[in-house]
This record gives structure tokens, C-alpha cells and sequence, in this order.
């Protein structure tokens, strides 16, 4: 099940960036703007979906029908949206605007024009953040216990990382495929057919490994399932504002949600930087997919081998070391990376002794800092946050939960994303920026380290008084 959505979600992941960067008029620098004022909105709207979708159905019921919906929109979109692209996408009206409206506009003005893009990025975002982290680690929490997480969680991401693997190599081969497109084809629009082709079928096969172990699995009354926390009082519905009062009373979630901000903000400080670079090295869509399915390929591998060392760190040194690794790794490679950018002369002897140009250089060590970032994201961050849960009850778990994950990872994106608009404002560009951008991710990772700390504390304790059930957040 993890690895046909970690599988969907490496082909989604991949292809929003190939449309957005590479669409007529558009650029890296359209990812900020995107992320602040339609990532962030549209991840608000589904949690109050999704709170009141918990209040009023099932588990299961929740969970068709946040999967179906999107694989149905990802559908139409390679068959409908896309062929008609140029028919419904205003571009004479946003010509005219760019004439009108000074040059700092022209981020906006793209999203505008490519406006089914767009909403196909919004989306594929979301399903990062609502069936990996709420639906999937939700269910997975539900009939996990802790000793179990202790043991099995550093692994669970082991067979859905083969699928970064798998996928990659599959956004790579659907890529060089566009050969075989005749003249009069699209080979881009066939190969975004392919992808979302697959996308579909890897959907179907993990709704019905859903049903499997709805139907057969945990009614069988030989499995064993986590005690149900035991509940203090009756369930109340809260609305967005009560939601928001609950969760911000409790210091247990907001160090939750300082780690998640934390990630977002820093990863995309980085990422949207380097992903300027790679529209340079590669501003043909295939070409720019094929460096993608690769770069994914090599992700999942690399994860793998953090999965093993994963293990030994939890066993070994606990919660709070392994809770530390990723802001480290960030930290480490982000100086890497923007040194890189700030001195590219410096480096020019050594890109000619590599045989590649100093953009290429760039790509590449870019291209190493995302894998780096990422493989310790998922093989450690990723557990210690979902066992970070555990010991909650079960209202602080759904809802506490929801706001965590499914607001507070675009607001860290948003957050990353809105100093970048004002930087590019103030100093003219993105390259401009880069030295403000990198003292900036050290203040973000500091205030990652201290957030860290703060919560191995309160989990420890939290463990420790909570042996034989779950306790309310509002009371760590």
C-alpha cells in the first residue's frame, strides 16, 4: 500500500515541476507564489473538510473518498485539461497584463496564465501531504503500537522507497519515449498520458490492498490491535477558530508543527534555487523529466541505505539524536550548496576538471543536498514524527494531526516561499538573494534544533506516564 502511493507520489512530484518551471512564460520563480497564495489556501480548505469529514464518517469512508477524487482529477487532466491548453489558458489576456503591470508581476501573471498547471501542482502537493502523511501514517498509527513503531516504523519506508527507485526509473523510460511520437504528437502530452496512466493503475491497486485489510485483515480476531485510548469526555466538534485555540494550547503539538514549518521552510530555500539552475541545464520538458526520474531513482537508493543506519541510530542513541540528523544534514549541505552558487568562479577549474560547466556543477551538488535532505526527511524525520503521535489520544491525534501536517507543511513551504518574494522585490532576483537566503536557513535551523530538544523531552515523558493508554496534548 505505502508503495503505490510513495510511487504516485514520485511521478506527481516530478511532473508538476517539469509543467510548472518549463510552461510558457514561467520559471523557478513561480514556486514561491504558488506555494503562499495556492498551496496554503487550498491546504487550509481541506482541513476543515477534513475535520468535519472525521466528525461525521468512518475511517474508511474518510479515506475513499480524499483518494478517489484525486485520482480522478489526475485522470481528466492528461486527457481533457492538458490537450486543451491552449484553448482555455488566457494568454493574449497575459500578454497584455505584462505590458501593463511592472516586471515583478510576472510570477503571478504566469500562474495566471498557466492556470491548470497550477491547479495539477496544488494537487499533486496535496497528495504528499493528505494520503502520505494523514491518510496513510493516520491509518498506520491506528493499529500500531508503540513498541511495534519502535521496531517497524524506520522500516516501513524501506519498501516504499524501491519505489522511488521504480518510479524514477519510470518517469526516465516514459521520457525517452517521446521518439516514438509522430510529428503531429505532442511528445510531452504523450508522455504525460503514460505517467498519469500509471499513476491511475498504481491508485487502484492500493485502494484495493485498502479493502483487503479492511475486510479481511483487521477483522480477524487473531490480530491484535492497540488498545483504544481510553476518552475523558465526549468527542466535541470544534470549528476552524475552536480547532486552531485547541491545538495552540497544547505545547506538545506546537513543537509538532515548529519541526514540519521548520522542514518546509528550509528545504524550500534551497530547492527553488536549484531548481532555476535545472531549468538552464535542461529547458526541454522530457529532458528536464528524464534528470528527474534519475534524480528520483537515486533518492530511494540513497534512502535505503539511511533506512538501515535508521534503525541502529533509534535503537541505539533514541528519539532525540535521530530527531536531530535532518536539520543537520540540511544545515551541512544548504552551506554546500549556496557557497557553490555565491563563488561559482571560484569553482570553475574544478567543473572543467569534471568535464561539466559551472551550471552543471551546480545542478549536480543541488541535485546531492536534495538527496542528502530528503533520504534523512524520510528515513528519520519522517518516523519521529509519527511516533511523536502515538502517545496522544485520539481527538489530539485526528485533528492535532490534520493541522500538523496538512497545514503546517505548506505553511513552512509558504513561510520559505514568502521570504523569497520579498527578498526577490527588494534586492531585483533570486541570485540577488542568496546570501540573505542562507543566513536565514541558519535562524530556521536553529529554531528546528530548539524544537527538537523541547519535544524529546515532553515525548520521553509522555511515554513514560502513558504505559498502559493515551493522554490528552493539552496536558504536555
Amino acid at each position: 500500500m505505502f508503495f503505490c502511493i510513495l510511487f504516485n507520489y514520485t511521478i506527481l512530484r516530478d511532473t508538476k515541476d517539469v509543467l510548472m518551471v518549463t510552461a510558457r512564460g514561467s520559471g523557478a520563480e513561480v514556486i514561491p507564489f504558488l506555494k503562499t497564495y495556492v498551496n496554503l489556501p487550498a491546504a487550509i480548505g481541506f482541513t476543515v473538510l477534513y475535520s468535519k469529514m472525521c466528525d461525521n464518517m468512518s475511517q474508511k469512508n474518510v479515506f475513499y473518498s480524499c483518494v478517489i477524487p484525486f485520482l480522478a482529477f489526475f485522470a481528466s487532466f492528461a486527457v481533457l485539461l492538458y490537450p486543451l491548453n491552449g484553448i482555455i489558458h488566457p494568454h493574449v489576456l497575459c500578454d497584455k497584463l505584462l505590458l501593463a503591470l511592472p516586471a515583478g508581476f510576472s510570477a503571478p501573471i504566469a500562474i495566471l496564465r498557466n492556470w491548470s498547471f497550477a491547479l495539477f501542482y496544488v494537487m499533486a502537493e496535496m497528495w504528499g501531504s493528505v494520503v502520505v502523511s494523514l491518510l496513510f501514517w493516520g491509518f498506520a498509527n491506528t493499529v500500531t503500537t508503540v513498541d511495534e513503531a519502535k521496531k517497524y516504523y524506520p522500516l516501513f519506508g524501506m519498501g516504499a522507497n524501491v519505489a522511488l527507485i521504480f518510479s524514477g526509473q519510470y518517469v526516465k523510460l516514459v521520457s525517452k519515449l517521446r521518439v516514438l511520437a509522430g510529428p503531429s504528437v505532442d511528445p510531452w502530452g504523450m508522455s504525460l498520458k503514460l505517467l498519469m496512466g500509471a499513476v491511475c493503475a498504481s491508485g487502484g491497486v492500493m485502494l484495493a490492498t485498502y479493502k483487503y485489510m479492511q475486510d479481511k485483515v483487521l477483522t480477524d480476531p487473531n490480530v491484535i490491535l492497540p488498545a483504544e485510548p481510553k476518552k475523558k469526555k465526549e468527542k466535541v466538534k470544534m470549528g476552524m477558530r475552536e480547532s486552531a485555540k485547541f491545538l495552540m494550547s497544547s505545547r506538545y503539538i506546537r513543537n509538532l508543527a515548529t519541526l514540519v514549518i521548520s522542514y518546509g521552510m528550509a528545504i524550500n530555500i534551497v530547492e527553488v534555487s536549484w531548481k532555476s539552475k535545472l531549468k538552464a541545464a535542461f529547458p526541454d520538458p522530457n529532458a528536464y523529466s528524464a534528470f528527474m526520474g534519475n534524480f528520483s531513482s537515486a533518492t530511494g537508493a540513497v534512502t535505503l541505505i539511511m533506512m538501515l543506519l535508521g534503525r541502529s541510530i533509534f535503537q541505539k542513541y533514541g528519539w532525540r539524536t535521530a530527531a536531530l540528523v535532518t536539520p543537520t544534514m540540511i544545515g551541512v549541505t544548504g552551506v554546500m550548496f549556496f557557497s557553490l552558487t555565491l563563488f561559482a568562479g571560484t569553482f570553475t577549474p574544478v567543473a572543467a576538471a569534471f568535464g561539466m560547466t559551472p551550471l552543471m556543477l551546480a545542478v549536480f551538488v543541488g541535485a546531492a543536498q536534495n538527496i542528502l535532505s530528503k533520504s534523512s526527511k524520510y528515513s528519520l524525520f519522517d518516523p519521529c514524527k509519527e511516533m511523536a503521535y502515538i502517545p496522544l489520544d485520539q481527538d489530539s491525534k485526528t485533528k492535532g494531526k490534520a493541522a500538523v501536517d496538512v497545514i503546517g507543511n505548506p505553511l513552512g513551504k509558504s513561510g520559505g516561499s514568502f521570504i523569497q518574494q520579498i527578498l526577490i522585490f527588494g534586492v531585483g532576483s533570486l541570485a540577488a538573494s542568496t546570501p540573505y537566503l542562507a543566513v536565514i536557513l541558519g535562524l530556521i535551523i536553529f529554531a528546528w534544533f530548539n524544537a527538537a530538544n523541547s519535544l524529546a523531552v515532553q515525548f520521553n515523558a509522555a511515554m513514560a506516564v502513558t504505559e498502559d493508554g493515551a493522554i490528552d496534548a493539552e496536558v504536555v
